[in-house]
């Protein structure tokens, strides 16, 4: 083998990596290449990504979009469309308080607002010790035991404000 091939291998292997090294990018492209490239295998990829990197940076969002060759605005589309996905660092816990109309109407806001002013929290953001994410979903289907909230993937039942701070303030101490 000549230098030159030598080095036209080398050229093309380097174009295969991203240019950070990272490997977590190679694990997208094993996907995107199972998928063929195709556009319809979006939410696939995103999951991996999300699974490989904990949440979908912008970087990340560029790859895959020009990987599947989709436009920048569809995939961070449906990137912020589905509550599953997250452009954001998450914390060690989750809270997530239901806002559907059940959990509304028995307390649901009270319990957000009481959780955002105790833990100095915004909705949508992560405590500053990177503890906690506070989020909050329009329905996760359990009306009948209104108002819900979801700590760390377990739904708790008829919860209060008091309720919801004490189990968060269990995570907090914990450390």
């Amino acid at each position: 083998m000549t230098s030159t091939t030598a080095k036209a291998k080398s050229k093309q292997k380097a174009k295969k990596e991203h240019t950070s090294g990272d490997k977590r990018f190679k694990v997208l492209d094993v996907t995107m290449k199972r998928a063929q490239n195709r556009p319809d295998a979006l939410i696939e990829v995103l999951h991996k990504a999300q699974e490989a990197f904990g949440y979908l940076e912008e970087e990340v969002l560029i790859y895959i979009a020009r990987g599947l060759k989709l436009p920048l605005s569809k995939v961070y589309g449906v990137a912020t469309f589905y509550h599953l996905f997250s452009l954001k660092p998450s914390g060690a816990h989750t809270c997530v308080v239901c806002t559907g109309t059940a959990c509304y109407v028995k307390g649901g806001g009270e319990i957000l607002k009481a959780l955002e002013e105790k833990f100095g929290v915004q909705v949508g953001e992560t405590t500053p010790d990177g503890e906690m994410s506070l989020l909050s979903a329009r329905c996760i289907g359990a009306c009948g035991i209104a108002p819900a909230v979801v700590f760390d993937n377990s739904v708790a039942a008829k919860q209060t404000p008091e309720l919801a701070q004490a189990r968060v303030k269990e995570w907090l101490s914990e450390k």
